[in-house]
């Protein structure tokens, strides 16, 4: 997380035998599913989430295996961890660095995790497949804070370690997921390893060849005129490019499309509302409904996707003033480097991840609704997944045969916000 304000999404995992739950952060800009070991001394004992912490003990699961030095996968060069291999216990060993400075070191084990799965015409409740993930035996940065304490991280990326590419590769599950990330405040959503159908959802293709879900982001307009922002502001290269990351709760943006985008804001709300500068943000006072003041934004994608934000997608409140509420950019500006597209963007949308077409698709959409899955790559076969947390009776949804499994984690993603500033 490399914010002052945080938004944390996070849920569900359910790992061993016997199970235990453990919480974890959603995070697409990383690879590997990591848990708090058992043997992590100095990891938080408590957390402000008001979750209970649980550490990941193998010796106590009948499941659990280590992954040895000899494995293919100790070997093999990860783009996002730095694998090694520890000759004295024959252990597979790992360190990764996320971008807010955190980090954590640990070990690789194999156990059973467990999910719910839509398999033909069955309806399956605590279907299992063995999976390769951390064990983290040192935390460090952000990790360590008890404010903000969770079990773990699921990452999400398209490395060869991460759980969506473990599960696709043995044909367990299609090679693509799916989130809805309701953005109240309450928290709430849907994370599917499957399609999610919905029929205003526009695609774009993925960057090809990159560690994250880089896009190629060609304009921005404010009120449907384009900013005047030169193109290779946002051109992919090793230092440059637009990412789509649920793990950053902000926007970020390259400097030379921040500050024509807060200018190009300003200038139309100026007349009704009164701007002001608060811990180096711009910020408003607004008396009146965002609605009636502020104007769309949207980002414009390669393949002609569009993105339109709506002002409380583009803006957040930190407080009130003079009987007027505050509310201030929510993007942060980047001195070069990369466009981050974080919660903030991504909240109250269907994003879907397809990674067998290497495209990401979204439509705006209220994430306290059920949705439609595909269980095949025909359009009209789906599952009403929403449904699913109600009843397990094949009766109240429609199913016709699929060749893999959709894996519904039903996760109800939990939020916590904390409004402030760096």
């Amino acid at each position: 997380m490399i914010d002052g304000f945080l938004e944390l999404y996070f849920t569900k995992v359910k790992l061993g035998s016997p199970p235990k739950e453990f919480n974890v952060q959603i995070d697409t800009g990383s690879d590997i599913l990591w848990i708090t070991c058992n043997s992590c001394s100095d990891c938080p004992q408590s957390s402000g989430l008001g979750i209970e912490l649980n550490l990941y003990d193998s010796a106590s699961s009948s499941t659990a295996g280590l992954i040895p030095c000899s494995d293919p996968m100790c070997t093999s060069s990860f783009q996002t961890s730095s694998t090694e291999c520890s000759r004295q216990s024959n252990q597979c060993s790992y360190t990764f660095q996320y971008g807010d400075g955190s980090g954590t070191t640990g070990y690789y084990v194999s156990d059973a995790l467990y999910f719910d799965m839509i398999l033909g015409q069955s309806y399956i409740a605590n279907s299992s497949a063995f999976v390769v993930f951390g064990c983290s035996t040192y935390q460090s940065g952000d990790l360590t804070k008890t404010d903000k304490a969770v079990d773990g991280i699921f990452g999400f990326g398209q490395g060869a370690l991460s759980v969506i590419s473990q599960l696709s590769s043995r044909g367990v599950t299609p090679k693509v997921f799916s989130h809805c990330l309701k953005g109240d405040g309450n928290g709430g959503g849907i994370l599917v390893l499957g399609e999610i159908l919905e029929p205003n959802i526009v695609y774009s293709p993925l960057v090809p060849s990159q560690q994250h879900y880089n896009l190629n982001l060609q304009s921005i307009a404010v009120n449907g005129q384009i900013l005047p922002i030169d193109q290779a502001a946002f051109t992919t290269s090793n230092s440059r490019g637009t990412i789509v990351d649920s793990g950053t709760t902000l926007t970020y943006l390259v400097e030379e499309a921040y500050d024509p985008f807060v200018s190009a804001i300003t200038s139309a709300v100026s007349q009704s509302v009164t701007p002001i500068i608060s811990k180096g943000n711009q910020c408003y006072l607004v008396s009146t409904s965002l609605a009636e003041v502020f104007p769309p934004v949207s980002l414009n994608f390669a393949a002609g996707a569009s993105m339109v934000l709506k002002p409380e997608e583009y803006l957040m409140r930190t407080g009130s003033s003079e009987g007027a509420a505050v509310w201030c950019i929510g993007f942060q500006k980047v001195q070069g480097g990369v466009t981050i597209l974080g919660d903030l963007v991504l909240k109250d949308k269907i994003f879907v991840y397809d990674l067998a077409h290497q495209r990401i698709g979204w439509a705006n959409y209220d994430c306290s609704l059920s949705v439609n899955v595909s269980v095949t790559s025909s359009k009209d076969e789906y599952i009403n997944a929403g449904q699913l947390s109600e009843s397990s009776s094949s009766g109240d949804m429609l199913f016709k045969l699929l060749t893999t499994g959709i894996v519904v984690f039903l996760m109800h993603i939990l939020v916590f916000v904390e409004f402030h500033f760096l």
